[in-house]
């Protein structure tokens, strides 16, 4: 998905379409090749038909030739008012486009978060407040500023995504190996009390709220003319779940040192934000606005909510049974910089792959 200002937007697309024109469809095992083919006949028929659909509505700017034998689709470039009304991912050389006005920037912001995606997003810009506005307000795990998208380096730019696109970890990171180990888990014995409401639990969510600015940062190494900057950053809402007033106070304590707003729900349970009983886990596949649930208990404790958040709908909640829950209340994310390109350096910034 790309999205152009709208002041710029017709010189660049024509610029666009004369570089595209310059790509080579064929072999993948020859280096004169640009685009080969897709994976199967099956991906095939669905991009063709993503692309005609679009062909029918007006909205095809351009397709290239490509070879006749084989599984290939043409590079095309299609229009959309937003991103918004992309339904899924199409995983084919189909690039999308959307025009905005310079004070519209924030409402891109917003579509593209709603999207519940956040693997890497670029950025092309000159003016040095844009990026800092941008990098804050964006929901992804790699942010690449003056430059290409691709060629992440271990120990540079760690490599992940959050939302539907995250997995945990950035591979490559200082907080990656950790997650290949086994954490410690200690199973406590279910709570009896009265079960809360799911509404009263709604409306506490509805009023939380994660401390926007909390941001650690780190300068990683990199290449002369590259700033590489990683930063951790609350993971949201928690709700926890004890299962005794005890340890959900425990919990409350460790997501609230890393800047999470947090929810309790535990027998005894008192103070602001809290609620006093037990919560039915089957109300987890219906409930909104949290990012992660913690209860300390065994696998039949466990189970029945880790049925409930695999139903929901949408990006992926995490069930954080470890003792030590730090590191997982918080995400990545990474934003790499190609400095030369700064200081209105036009051919400089031109030149980016």
């Amino acid at each position: 998905m790309l999205y152009l200002q709208e002041d710029i937007a017709e010189h660049f697309l024509e610029m666009l379409k004369g570089a595209t024109e310059e790509m080579q469809g064929g072999d993948p095992w020859s280096h004169a090749t640009d685009v080969g083919p897709v994976i199967d006949g099956r991906a095939e028929r669905g991009i063709r038909e993503h692309v005609e659909k679009a062909r029918s509505e007006g909205r095809l700017l351009w397709q290239l030739e490509t070879p006749s034998k084989g599984h290939y689709i043409g590079p095309a470039l299609i229009r959309l008012n937003g991103i918004e009304e992309l339904e899924r991912e199409v995983f084919g050389p189909v690039l999308h486009v959307a025009t905005f006005r310079a004070g519209e920037i924030d409402a891109v912001i917003d579509a593209v978060n709603a999207t519940g995606y956040g693997l890497t997003f670029g950025l092309h810009t000159r003016i040095d407040d844009r990026v800092e506005h941008v990098t804050r307000r964006v929901k992804v795990g790699n942010l690449y500023v003056n430059r290409n998208q691709i060629g992440a380096i271990v120990g540079s730019q760690p490599f992940g995504g959050e939302g539907l696109s995250g997995t945990g970890p950035k591979a490559g990171g200082p907080r990656y190996v950790a997650r290949f180990t086994e954490p410690m888990r200690i199973a406590s014995l279910p709570a009896n009390g009265r079960e809360v409401p799911s509404e009263k639990v709604q409306e506490l969510l509805d009023a939380a709220a994660p401390d926007p600015d909390r941001r650690d940062t780190v300068t990683l190494p990199g290449p002369t003319g590259e700033s590489n900057r990683l930063s951790v950053v609350p993971r949201g809402t928690v709700l926890c779940l004890g299962p005794s007033a005890e340890e959900a106070r425990a919990q409350i304590e460790t997501a609230r040192a890393a800047g999470c707003a947090t929810i309790g729900v535990a027998p005894g349970l008192s103070g602001e934000g809290n609620l006093d009983g037990t919560l039915d886990p089957a109300a987890l596949e219906k409930l909104s606005g949290f990012d992660a649930v913690a209860l300390r208990g065994g696998a039949d404790a466990l189970r029945p909510l880790r049925k409930a958040l695999a139903a929901r709908e949408g990006r992926r909640i995490p069930l954080l049974s470890e003792e030590d829950l730090a590191l997982r209340l918080q995400l990545e994310r990474h934003v790499c910089v190609d400095t030369t390109a700064a200081g209105g350096n036009a051919s400089l910034l031109a030149s980016v792959g």
